[in-house]
């Protein structure tokens, strides 16, 4: 292969290297342009779905134990803390199963 490119004259070997360049920076720039534009739809997409159909949060069903241990710590202690005993005993409930 080498001997090839040795024996090609001068001009046409930097004319095949220009034409190389060229071809390589044009394929590189379609693909950037490519998963630019990906990247963007895709984005602009998501934001759209999320207008139209919200996230909903999924409602906890609370056991008669849960809901009595989660009324007492409610009233001692605040609702960060009834919430964090709800998920304790959520938890715990889930792990019996």
């Amino acid at each position: 292969m080498l001997t090839l490119l040795t024996n090609l004259p001068r001009d046409v070997l930097i004319r095949q290297l220009q034409d190389g360049l060229v071809l390589l920076v044009l394929g590189m720039g379609f693909v950037f342009i490519f998963l630019a534009i990906l990247v963007f739809t895709t984005k602009w997409i998501s934001k759209l779905c999320m207008k139209v159909a919200p996230a909903k949060q999924p409602e906890v069903k609370k056991a008669p134990a849960q809901a009595a241990t989660a009324a007492g710590v409610k009233a001692a202690g605040g609702a960060k803390d009834a919430e964090i005993a709800a998920a304790i005993a959520a938890a715990y409930a889930k792990s019996k199963n």
